[in-house]
């Protein structure tokens, strides 16, 4: 059995392979890499990725980033392309086909079936000399060294090159086409990444209850509005106009320094100068302002009128972190 220092040198040897391989993609990199990027990018079809086996796998996930930054894609296995599959292909779509020796009876098969038909090809392969390269449009090549595999079997170094390959494409054609933050919203309406760059303030407060008080009110009432609205403050309101804010620490700062004190009203001991956002603030935005001010609570104002309460715990439980 193996010690745990041996394992742990093991990990640390593969992703130093790993890592190297991924290094010497830069050195690989031509101009039918650029010639790609035009290609996709002015085509009227989509994007065909397509492998065998462990490439499969990977042709899957550069799919999936494809069409997640704006680059149209759809996933073929190269088997079963061969035995019916073959009709997904259009007529305008470009074939990306991932494979590290290029010479997998599968794709022997596929790649002239793929130029008969008119199809541009752009070959992903780590042999440069392979069948598939020979009938490639334009060749993207991933070529590595050794596999992190101590008996340079299984791919591990190979799948890595082709997925940063894969990567470095859908990056470049996201630039290319001024793929901005708001369309990636629009494609990740439902993750945490998308409610940062889409919920707004407006769609969180409304949930909450809208505490306020007068300037002249007594310290009981600021203590019940408080309590009963489980905000951790109250909004100080005159003829509708903010005066300023009340929370459950000015309360506890003033108990510490005056006692009970039946006299003190609400503008004793308010702040005039609350943290206030809008309902068109991003609620992402609101979320920094709460972090970088140590607060658990902004008001929304609307048109200089007070409208209501965000608090943090809204946030969270919208992703919002």
């Amino acid at each position: 059995m193996k010690s745990a220092q041996q394992i742990i040198k093991l990990a640390k040897n593969t992703l130093d392979i790993e890592s190297s391989a991924i290094s010497g993609l830069k050195k690989l990199i031509t101009s039918d890499f650029f010639e790609t990027v035009k290609l996709v990018f002015f085509s009227k079809g989509r994007v065909v990725c397509t492998g065998i086996g462990k490439s499969a796998i990977i042709a899957q996930k550069i799919t999936a980033t494809f069409n997640s930054t704006g680059t149209p894609a759809v996933y073929m296995h190269a088997a079963d392309a061969i035995h019916g599959d073959l009709g997904i292909i259009q007529k305008e779509d470009i074939v990306i086909c991932i494979s590290k020796s290029g010479n997998t009876p599968e794709i022997k098969v596929l790649a002239p079936l793929l130029k008969s038909a008119g199809n541009k090809l752009i070959a992903m392969v780590g042999d440069t000399k392979s069948f598939l390269a020979a009938h490639a449009d334009f060749i993207l090549d991933t070529t590595v060294e050794k596999e992190a595999c101590p008996h340079n079997l299984a791919p591990t170094s190979s799948s890595t090159a082709q997925l940063a390959m894969g990567d470095a494409l859908a990056v470049c054609l996201l630039e290319y086409r001024g793929f901005t933050k708001q369309d990636f919203a629009r494609f990740h309406p439902g993750g945490s990444l998308g409610k940062r760059l889409y919920l707004k303030v407006g769609d969180v407060y409304v949930n909450n209850a809208k505490p306020e008080v007068k300037p002249g009110d007594s310290i009981k009432d600021v203590i019940i509005t408080i309590s009963a609205n489980r905000l951790g403050a109250t909004a100080v309101v005159e003829k509708g106009k903010l005066k300023g804010i009340i929370t459950d620490g000015d309360l506890r700062r003033m108990l510490e320094k005056k006692g009970i004190d039946n006299n003190v009203t609400a503008k004793d001991i308010m702040c005039k100068t609350p943290k206030t956002v809008t309902p068109d603030t991003m609620a992402s935005d609101a979320f920094q302002m709460m972090k970088s001010n140590n607060i658990t609570q902004v008001i929304v104002e609307e048109k200089g009128k007070y409208v209501g309460f965000v608090h943090l715990h809204d946030l969270l439980r919208e992703g919002i972190f």
